[in-house]
């Protein structure tokens, strides 16, 4: 067989139905081999960053493995930015680069970049160096990425392998390590700490969903009767509308949810690394008696000193501990009206906003507007920037794999093509991308995607003509003119952009027209781009929610 045949065969057998990719003249036989089959399609984005965020929109919305294919240098380079997002969010992705030949490697050759280039980008950088070791050194790059804590694996393959006919090594029956269990001494420590607390908290963190451990979270928050504190890369592990959430930490966190936190006297802090975005770099307070339940052992005393650290999977420690507290006298009470008061007192600082119902409408009311009109199942993806900030404390989510939101990386342009990859993964889900106008034209070539795949995504699109988030801080730490770096003097018509890619494009400007415009457009066949003007002198959620 030859070795391209191998390669998608072997990707089709860990349950790979998509690869994302640009087609280069290194790649062809790979593409060759997937159009001879109807197990796998071929979706050929219009810049590699897209590529890998694509990719990265399919893994964390099914929670499956996706992957990725690109030529090597400029292709693999480009396609950097989203590996980094991957490897911040523990999203596992397998990103085959097509390698300069070994013959020609130090010579200069097209395109050639150094393979250790990209160790700090990925979990692990396996080049493939013989072609009989092709499809093994494959199977374990796989392996790697979906053995806990997930992660993207990079595998150059040099390009003069994929067209050979080789004698292939077999890899063998494989299976991923399982999730690690916490021991038993350590459950019982932290169950008798959390069930002598009157009044506990949880903080749920991104591996809660990596772990697909969103009813496990729930049975001990509801048995300790504890509020719940989903960080940013948490956001939708635990519903919005769940009684016993509290907010989420991100950059907007306000002094409401603050302030609940550092008067509880005991907290859970269960897949979260505690980083400094979510904790305001470690200025809130945590209580002592503090659980804290990670994959990565070096997480454990960053930012906080816990009485009891449990190195192991989030969600065979929740259940463990779920059982451990059932034998046990809860000391508990008043859990929901806490929570309840905590959102109470951050929807009253929200409320002026929200008042607002001429345009320029504030994000906040657009937001809101959109959430109505948007069903409770679709896939939604967030973009980088100041909406995708207002969207954490703003917009409600229910579903964990069905809010796609960067992590600590935060790179701006992600939300469009992860939109991509979502529909990819979810076909029969409603998608919908939230992005702004600066986030969306540092990917705009994917409404051409969105276009030819034909893909029945709808785009909205928040437009201010500016880069808001950073003029107000210019304005209100640096002395400069308000609206410093926008570009209200050349704005853009997204509606001639998005048409002329073969979008259908709609506009709405009042929070009752957003609601039916964005259902309109869900509802409508295909594409569609639906723009919303906002005020690009409203105030930032970090600021506003800590006045």
């Amino acid at each position: 067989m030859r070795i391209s045949e191998a390669v998608i065969e072997r990707l089709v057998a860990n349950e790979i139905d998509t690869l994302f990719g640009i087609p280069g003249k290194q790649t062809l036989p790979l593409n060759e081999a997937i159009s001879e089959r109807t197990d796998i399609e071929f979706i050929m984005a219009r810049h590699e960053t897209a590529v890998s965020h694509q990719a990265w929109g399919y893994a964390e919305s099914s929670g499956g493995l996706a992957a990725t294919v690109v030529i090597p240098g400029p292709g693999d380079m480009n396609a950097m930015n989203g590996l980094k997002n991957a490897k911040n969010d523990c999203t596992p992705l397998v990103h085959m680069a097509v390698e300069t030949e070994p013959d020609v490697r130090g010579g200069d050759g097209i395109h050639e970049t150094p393979p250790n280039t990209y160790d700090n980008v990925v979990k692990e950088n396996v080049t493939v160096e013989t072609p009989q070791s092709t499809i093994a050194e494959l199977q374990r790059a796989i392996d790697i990425a979906l053995t806990p804590p997930k992660g993207p694996v990079r595998v150059g393959v040099p390009k003069n392998f994929l067209p050979m006919d080789a004698s292939l090594a077999d890899p063998g029956e494989t299976d991923p390590h399982s999730p690690a269990a916490p021991a038993d001494d350590s459950v019982g420590d932290a169950a008798a700490l959390l069930a002598a607390a009157e009044r506990p908290i949880i903080v749920a963190g991104g591996g809660v969903r990596a772990a697909d451990a969103s009813s496990e979270l729930a049975a001990v928050a509801e048995r300790l009767g504890a509020p719940v504190f989903p960080t940013y890369k948490g956001k939708a592990v635990f519903p919005d509308d769940h009684d016993l959430f509290g907010g989420v930490l991100c950059g907007g966190t306000g002094t409401a949810v603050k302030e609940h936190i550092a008067t509880a006297d005991a907290a859970l802090g269960v897949g979260t690394d505690f980083d400094a975005v979510s904790m305001h770099h470690w200025e809130i307070d945590v209580p002592d008696d503090l659980v804290h339940v990670t994959l990565d052992a070096a997480d454990i005393g960053t930012g906080y000193d816990p009485a009891v650290g449990i190195v192991a999977d989030a969600g065979r420690t929740l259940a463990a501990l779920d059982t451990e507290l059932a034998e046990r006298s809860i000391a508990a009470t008043g859990g929901r009206e806490r929570a309840r008061e905590t959102r109470v007192a951050v929807d009253r600082r929200l409320a002026d906003l929200r008042a607002v119902d001429e345009s320029p409408i504030t994000s906040v009311s657009a937001l809101e507007a959109v959430r109505d009109g948007v069903p409770r199942d679709a896939v939604v993806t967030a973009d980088a920037g100041g909406s995708r900030i207002w969207a954490l404390v703003a917009f409600e989510t229910y579903a964990p794999r069905d809010y796609v939101n960067p992590g600590s990386w935060a790179t701006m342009g992600s939300s469009l093509p992860s939109a991509i990859g979502a529909k990819a993964a979810n076909p029969d889900q409603p998608v919908v991308a939230l992005v702004g106008d600066g986030g969306l034209m540092m990917c705009v070539h994917e409404l051409h995607t969105l276009a030819d795949e034909a893909l029945d995504v709808t785009v909205v699109v928040f437009t201010n003509s500016d880069y808001a988030i950073i003029s107000e801080d210019a304005e209100r730490n640096y002395r400069m003119d308000e609206g410093e770096y926008g570009w209200q003097n050349v704005p853009l018509e997204f509606d001639a952009i998005a048409s002329g890619m073969g979008l259908e494009t709609m506009r709405a400007a009042t929070p009752t027209e957003i609601t039916e415009t964005v259902a309109a457009a869900i509802d409508s066949d295909g594409p569609t781009l639906v723009e919303i003007p906002t005020d690009p002198y409203e105030p930032q959620a970090s600021v506003w929610l800590n006045d």
